[in-house]
């Protein structure tokens, strides 16, 4: 992969600014999916929607409130709900394709809702029956969540905060007027249009806790100061809780099940891998239309049409190999996971087995970050200069391959993977495996 890759012309980074707060969701319109089929075929139909102005929302950095609403109401926050608690409990298989889908069509509208199915699969495995009836409720009344990710490297002062993304300075507390959460948090990946926004802290008592705060909470403030060149519209930014008063059954508590073997760290990774899935597809579908549409053949190569090269030809058949086997064990490891859930719903998994979701996601993860590169990078190398033209904005593609792949550094799941088939030693359970 080369190291001159693209970049934009048109990046212009947001003035901070605090964030309006998301409309509730109209309960007449919210839909309720019923099966799997359902969920891709709305998620077809808000894939078509998305795609029209993917382009020209990067291109100005328009957040996608109205596309989010959309969302709401299509009811595809609610396809991982359990049936018990009236939800479609759609196969992992078909979670991914969902996201594959979106992000083809926008990847940075369609990245925003990673954390809400993120956290929804945290509540099924740490959530009480009562938190599980309550959260599941409100999403399938169309609510949005999202999540005040880690914390920066360094506090606003310049002195570290957080050695590592699973260490943090974010307090709950017990004071004499009750609960009160104190943090700020970062890589807030859909913070800004959620109606609550779950975030990690530690309790009094030096616990992980998960605290699910609802946006219009006093003290909290979420600000619009991502300005990334790639996933532009993910509003990944700062979410400041100052103080914020909490109830004792909005907590969850995590520390439970700190070691004991789960799904939640999969299914986050299954997602991450789609995403990149679906800007891989969108970059080569870019680079065919263009070859065929408005490349020139080269002088030397006595040929009409660009599309006649054998050239280009071969590289659009060994693009096309590479995105056909990234799709492949994305859905591979999908399936595994709805293997995994079966077994679950019967007895708690084990170390191995939840060691077997970690490894087939990053599988997945390593073959999609790389179409997802290749592919953003190539469509330049067979479309020739004027796909480089700023009205294409076709570096769009390449910005946000590039930008989303760092979410999880691939050379850890290439490390994760050989020391695991090498050593038989099992991958450490958290949101990042």
């Amino acid at each position: 992969m080369s190291l001159t890759s693209p970049t934009s012309l048109q990046s212009i980074p947001p003035a901070p600014s605090t964030a309006r707060l998301p409309r509730p969701p109209d309960l007449a319109r919210v839909q309720r999916i019923a099966d799997d089929a359902a969920a891709l075929a709305a998620a077809r139909t808000l894939a078509d929607a998305f795609a029209q102005g993917a382009a020209a929302r990067d291109r100005e950095r328009a957040l996608p409130w109205d596309e989010l609403d959309q969302w709401s109401e299509s009811g595809l926050g609610a396809i991982t709900v359990p049936r018990e608690y009236g939800g479609a409990e759609v196969s992992y298989a078909t979670l991914a394709e969902v996201f594959v889908t979106l992000c083809e069509a926008d990847p940075a509208l369609g990245q925003i809702p990673q954390n809400h199915f993120g956290v929804l699969g945290l509540l099924r495995e740490a959530g009480t029956r009562e938190q599980q009836a309550r959260f599941y409720g409100e999403v399938l009344a169309g609510r949005r969540l999202g999540n005040a990710g880690p914390e920066r490297r360094a506090n606003a002062a310049g002195a570290v905060a957080a050695p590592t993304i699973l260490q943090g300075t974010t307090r709950l507390q017990t004071t004499p007027h009750g609960l009160r959460l104190s943090g700020r948090r970062f890589y807030s990946t859909g913070a800004l249009f959620a109606h609550r926004i779950p975030t990690r802290a530690t309790d009094d008592e030096g616990r992980a806790v998960q605290v699910w705060v609802p946006r219009d909470a006093p003290g909290l403030a979420v600000i619009d100061d991502w300005s990334a060149f790639g996933q532009r519209v993910t509003a990944s930014g700062t979410v400041v809780f100052d103080n914020v008063p909490v109830e004792a059954s909005d907590v969850v508590a995590v520390w439970a099940i700190a070691d004991q073997p789960g799904l939640y760290g999969p299914t986050s990774q299954l997602i991450q891998a789609a995403i990149d899935q679906g800007i891989a597809q969108a970059a080569v579908a870019d680079a065919l239309g263009f070859v065929r549409e408005r490349a020139r053949p080269w002088i030397d190569s006595g040929l009409d049409h660009a599309s006649d090269d054998p050239y280009i030809i071969a590289d659009v058949g060994r693009l096309e190999i590479d995105l056909h086997a990234a799709h492949e064990v994305l859905m591979e490891a999908g399936r595994t996971l709805d293997d995994l859930a079966a077994r679950q719903r019967q007895s708690p998994l084990d170390a191995e087995a939840s060691a077997r979701a970690s490894v087939a996601v990053a599988e997945a993860k390593v073959l999609t970050t790389r179409i997802a590169l290749e592919a953003s990078e190539k469509l330049f190398e067979l479309a020739g200069s004027a796909a480089t033209r700023a009205a294409h904005n076709l570096d769009r593609h390449w910005r946000n391959a590039r930008t989303h792949t760092l979410h999880d550094p691939v050379r850890w799941k290439l490390h994760l993977l050989g020391n695991y088939h090498l050593n038989h030693v099992l991958p450490a359970r958290h949101a990042w495996n």
